[in-house]
């Protein structure tokens, strides 16, 4: 900071100098506290502008800065521009970025709790998704919060197929395909089929395809459009295994940091962003099927033999996921067998 004196102030006596001083500093450190710079946050997301995640969460930034009259400013970096995907949760974490988004299914090595979402079948409709998510969030928010992180909110992807570059009538169709899995889920699933797993972000499934490094992948309607899927394979299979979803989760270091007015208004929007948001993915799981089929890609329901081995997949992963995740997922399932009834 910078006092600026007269001349005049200099050649005054020096009590009236001093006095001077005094006020010149005094006056120069009022305006600068009156005027304070906003709080500015940047947020890394895996995914690209046109992914509904992406649009969602920047209606959510737009909220909280609108909600807090510009006092918090969101940047959004998408597409893994800032913080590739693998490392957003441990950024959030350590300080290096405030707030980021990121699959919840992705930290399953950590806790099998975050992969509730990805056993086949246990839910893969939205009725039952948003079910057992108001089942799990609690367990899953106060994980989160030892390691100094609050959840502000969820949003689920639409229900997951299988596309590949032939139809699919039965299991032995994706035997020894090299399969695109993003989650432990989509791993197992492929190791059950008979299909070879192979860990692929999102922004690299063209380059991933058109190079031979994987044949099918598992993932929604939307993925699929957003990446062309038609550029590189020519059908879906609408299995409807389960909903993953992504989460928002903000350091509790840089939240405690707001006044209480701008912590209200950063949950408000969250808890706007998480309706808008599960609204969205429905919609977008019509249109991106319809946007699918436009481009020449054949869409088909389950066979019935694929159907039934599929379902036989989904009753080992719920088993196998049954035994890791012990009390915490024993606790969530019976909340969610309770508000079911």
């Amino acid at each position: 900071m910078t006092v600026r004196l007269s001349l005049q102030t200099f050649l005054a006596p020096a009590p009236l100098a001093l006095a001077g001083l005094i006020a010149a500093a005094t006056t120069t450190l009022g305006l600068a506290g009156n005027a304070q710079a906003a709080t500015e946050w940047d947020m890394p997301t895996p995914y690209g502008d046109r992914t509904f995640h992406t649009v969602n969460i920047r209606e959510f930034a737009d909220d909280v800065r609108e909600r807090t009259d510009g006092e918090l400013d969101i940047t959004v970096h998408p597409n893994g521009s800032l913080i590739e995907h693998p490392e957003i949760k441990n950024s959030v974490r350590r300080g290096i970025v405030p707030i980021g988004e990121l699959i919840m299914s992705r930290l399953a090595n950590e806790n099998p709790i975050f992969e509730v979402d990805s056993v086949p079948y246990l839910a893969s409709s939205y009725e039952d998704a948003q079910t057992l998510w108001e089942a799990s969030r609690e367990i899953i928010a106060d994980e989160l919060a030892k390691q100094q992180l609050r959840l502000l909110f969820a949003v689920p992807w639409p229900p997951q197929g299988i596309y590949t570059q032939e139809k699919v009538e039965t299991a032995d169709d994706l035997k020894n395909l090299k399969m695109r899995a993003y989650n432990k889920s989509s791993e197992r699933l492929a190791q059950l089929v008979g299909a070879v797993p192979t860990q692929i972000e999102v922004p690299d499934i063209p380059t991933a395809f058109s190079t031979g490094r994987v044949d099918a992948m598992v993932t929604s309607p939307a993925t699929g459009a957003d990446t062309k899927a038609w550029d590189y394979l020519s059908h879906f299979n609408h299995a409807q295994l389960w909903l993953p979803k992504n989460m928002v989760i903000v350091s509790d270091k840089a939240f405690s940091r707001l006044d209480e007015a701008t912590q209200q208004a950063v949950l408000d929007a969250a808890k706007a962003a998480e309706t808008r948001g599960w609204q969205m993915s429905r919609e977008e799981t019509d249109k991106a099927l319809q946007v699918l089929r436009d481009n020449g890609i054949t869409v088909s329901e389950p066979s019935e033999e694929l159907a039934a081995t599929l379902q036989d997949v989904g009753e080992t992963m719920a088993q196998e996921w049954k035994d890791r995740a012990g009390e915490q997922g024993a606790q969530i399932l019976e909340r969610y067998r309770q508000m079911q009834q």
